[in-house]
């Protein structure tokens, strides 16, 4: 493939002010970093709510909102993933709160993370029982999951609720690499991941920290996708002496992409592929009833 999907995560649930000064924060911080990411060229963005006071992870639909009607004023096309991890809370009624959003406001698809994992310092519960749930909500109203795989049983976890008629042709999923506790940024790794996804699956690759740079490398030379933002990484080198902006790491992989004689797949060209509404007023999966 010669379009690349060019996954946009600008904020994270991690990143504070105080690690980097770089990272957006309060919806008007975001919708900002998204507008410039819109105008250099991104297929879709992946959207984490922040409260702008103690800079905590929030899941009020309130807050995912304002930024997705922020976003929608200026990129009425681009496709828009709203967070539903359970890093921070773990209750269906709470990462379901945006998935009930309506009209202009509706995010085209959710995140779906298909296991439990450990991270460094915290982990992230997700209980079968959840993950169906999550599921189920997001085909009841219209919205495509975005599948965060992070090593191989998450992939083999993917292919069951598949078998279950949870999830639904097409696919879209995030191959997230580098984490202590999951997958690396290796090509074994990769590719025993790959041999099991979904058949004629979209995907990007991602990474935590300086694998990010070397994972999202491979993907574009490959013609797959790429997940690229300060939610992953927030040094631009691999020594940590320069801390980077979206912008640093967005420009990088625009050049990288135009290196390998590529081009961005287009918010309308991933819509298609995807199946979603063209955007300007109509969101999320076509053809739903949500």
């Amino acid at each position: 493939m010669d379009k690349i999907i060019v996954n946009f995560t600008p904020t994270g649930m991690i990143p504070t002010k105080k690690d980097t000064p770089y990272v957006p924060i309060s919806p008007e911080e975001i919708i900002r970093e998204v507008k410039q990411a819109w105008e250099l060229g991104i297929s879709m963005v992946h959207v984490h709510a922040r409260n702008s006071d103690d800079e905590k992870p929030t899941y009020r639909k309130e807050v995912y909102a304002e930024i997705i009607a922020g976003i929608r004023q200026f990129a009425p096309e681009l496709v828009i993933c709203a967070s539903t991890s359970g890093r921070n809370f773990n209750t269906l009624e709470a990462r379901t709160d945006v998935l009930s959003l309506e009209g202009d406001l509706k995010p085209d698809m959710g995140s779906l993370t298909l296991s439990s994992l450990n991270f460094n310092r915290t982990t992230s519960v997700n209980d079968p029982s959840m993950i169906v749930a999550l599921a189920e909500r997001m085909k009841e109203n219209g919205i495509r999951p975005e599948l965060e795989a992070f090593d191989l049983g998450m992939v083999n976890y993917c292919n069951y609720l598949i078998k279950k008629g949870a999830v639904t042709a097409p696919y879209y999923v995030n191959l997230i690499l580098g984490n202590i506790a999951c997958a690396q940024g290796d090509l074994l790794h990769i590719g025993c991941m790959l041999k099991d996804i979904p058949e004629d699956s979209l995907f990007s690759l991602g990474a935590v920290g300086s694998d990010q740079l070397k994972m999202n490398a491979l993907g574009i030379t490959m013609g797959w996708g790429v997940r690229v933002g300060l939610e992953d990484n927030f040094w631009y080198d691999e020594n940590r002496t320069r801390l980077a902006t979206n912008m640093d790491l967005l420009n990088r992989i625009h050049k990288i992409i135009s290196a390998n004689e590529k081009e961005v797949m287009s918010s309308k060209e991933l819509r298609q592929k995807l199946n979603l509404e063209p955007g300007f007023g109509k969101y999320g999966v076509a053809g739903s009833n949500a």
